[in-house]
């Protein structure tokens, strides 16, 4: 178990090595949060949907969330390239605990990452419909950050260069976050793009972040809930299986 531990902190001390690195790292949602939020907050007003900063920040927290976590498995191709993954696997470690360390740091990472952004959208204006709702929200960050943590291992288990990666993260992560009701209502899709939301996990995590914070569901509690769990327990299990498999 200690080694889950190192393993776990070790991520946080990754993360936190530069203010600047936070900085950086929050750039991106936080400029998509201000300029969607405010640039076509005059036409959603039209619609009669309200403000769109309210909509927008509970798809921000989901997307920094999201890609944060994923991206913890570039760490697994930079230890594997300067070898500290190989000391690693060799140690007297069950390689379970190594993984299970890992994801829970890049989890931590991406959880930390979303606190930080709710923040940042309560600056801006965004109001949760009761400040109790945060810490209900606070479940599908969790389940977010581990899922996609456990996707990013396997991710970086199987990928061994950061181009491939990098490519990965393109051609999967974001149509699944622009696909997941981030940006945009998913009632009155064409089939085709309501199918894909459907199955999509990130809709859910999406929605039940939208749902506790402001109060507009898609779907439900429970049904968000349950797919999130089952799509988390499939994803620690690929990334589980992907870990155990790297060859030294």
């Amino acid at each position: 178990m200690n080694a889950i531990y190192i393993l776990w902190l070790r991520e946080l001390k990754r993360y936190f090595r530069s203010p600047l690195q936070v900085a950086v790292s929050l750039a991106q949602p936080t400029f998509f949060l201000l300029a969607f939020g405010f640039g076509f907050s005059p036409v959603f007003e039209q619609a009669g949907h309200g403000s769109y900063l309210q909509f927008l920040a509970p798809g921000m927290i989901g997307m920094t969330v999201l890609l944060s976590a994923v991206l913890s498995g570039i760490a697994m191709l930079w230890d594997r390239q300067f070898g500290f993954l190989k000391a690693t696997l060799v140690a007297p470690v069950p390689r379970l605990y190594v993984m299970i360390g890992r994801t829970l740091g890049g989890a931590t990472v991406g959880m930390v990452q979303g606190v930080l952004i709710l923040l940042i959208c309560i600056v801006a204006g965004f109001r949760p419909q009761h400040w109790i709702a945060a810490l209900s929200a606070f479940v599908f960050i969790a389940m977010i950050a581990i899922s996609f943590a456990a996707l990013g291992t396997t991710m970086g288990s199987v990928i061994k260069d950061m181009q491939g990666f990098q490519l990965m993260v393109n051609c999967l992560l974001m149509p699944m976050t622009f696909l997941s009701g981030a940006f945009y209502p998913l009632s009155r899709l064409p089939k085709i793009l309501s199918l894909i939301t459907i199955i999509n996990p990130v809709s859910y995590g999406v929605d039940g972040l939208r749902g506790t914070l402001v109060g507009l569901w898609h779907f439900s509690y429970l049904l968000d809930i349950f797919y999130l769990g089952c799509m988390t327990a499939v994803f620690l299990v690929m990334g589980a299986y992907s870990f155990s498999r790297i060859e030294i």
